[in-house]
């Protein structure tokens, strides 16, 4: 088995040394899906959810959430983000809304925790939005679709 690299020698939680890795252009996307009823999905998309514009706020949620990703997941390395970017695809006959988060840097470590934190956010901030209209909205499929740069290269998880 492979050592666990979170934890030192004594067993206590760590945050690992990437000092010695070589700072590289790195990417990655992250996806999650919203579900809602009809009629829930037709109020975010005319814009006329008592709240605002959901997809607006959704958007700049998102990218708060890669921002803040050191903040709330332990061990995360604060890392200089150079982009971030959130993609919705609503889906009319589903029901659905599919975010994509991208999340861009460079340095030792990826961004595969700011890409699917900004999708989750974002699919929270759509859930927390509509919640007053429908209460039983699913958020699903919250997964990474991708990521480039550094020793593994370029990684498609699409297929999976």
């Amino acid at each position: 088995m492979a050592e666990l690299t979170h934890f030192n020698k004594d067993g206590r939680a760590r945050m690992v040394d990437v000092s010695h890795k070589e700072a590289t252009k790195r990417e990655a996307v992250a996806a999650a899906t919203v579900e809602m009823n009809a009629e829930t999905f037709a109020l975010v998309m005319e814009g006329k959810m008592k709240k605002g514009d959901v997809l607006a706020v959704a958007q700049v949620a998102g990218i708060m959430g890669a921002k803040r990703c050191p903040d709330i997941i332990p061990m995360c390395h604060p890392i200089m983000l150079t982009g971030v970017d959130i993609a919705f695809f609503p889906d009319e006959a589903a029901h659905t809304i599919r975010i994509e988060a991208t999340a861009r840097c460079t340095g030792e470590t990826g961004v595969e925790m700011e890409a699917l934190t900004a999708a989750s956010v974002a699919a929270l901030t759509i859930y927390d939005m509509c919640k007053a209209v429908q209460r039983d909205i699913v958020i699903r499929d919250v997964r990474l679709l991708k990521k480039s740069g550094g020793k593994s290269g370029d990684v498609d998880f699409t297929n999976r």
